[in-house]
């Protein structure tokens, strides 16, 4: 079968940390595309669920800004149970 030649451009961190986690599987990114493309193709569909995680919704962001500031200034991070629930639902 005749091969082509796929450029993908994508963020440099994001390829050093693709690149990462192909070796630790025993693979190289080529492998790793083909199977993708291959598991795509065959089940007509992306192959695992596509999705929103709430964990880096702009309030938990901010939340964990503004905790990282707290340390740096040397002070202890403190939230209620009703905060962090809060911050869950959100």
């Amino acid at each position: 079968m005749a091969q082509v030649l796929v450029n993908i451009r994508m963020d440099e961190d994001l390829k050093k940390s693709m690149d990462s986690t192909c070796k630790l599987l025993g693979l190289n990114m080529t492998t790793a595309f083909t199977i993708f493309a291959k598991k795509m193709s065959r089940e007509k569909r992306i192959p695992f669920e596509v999705s929103i995680d709430p964990f880096y919704s702009n309030n938990n962001m901010a939340a964990i800004d503004e905790a990282a500031k707290q340390i740096e200034r040397g002070q202890v991070v403190i939230k209620t149970i009703e905060e962090l629930e809060a911050m869950e639902n959100e």
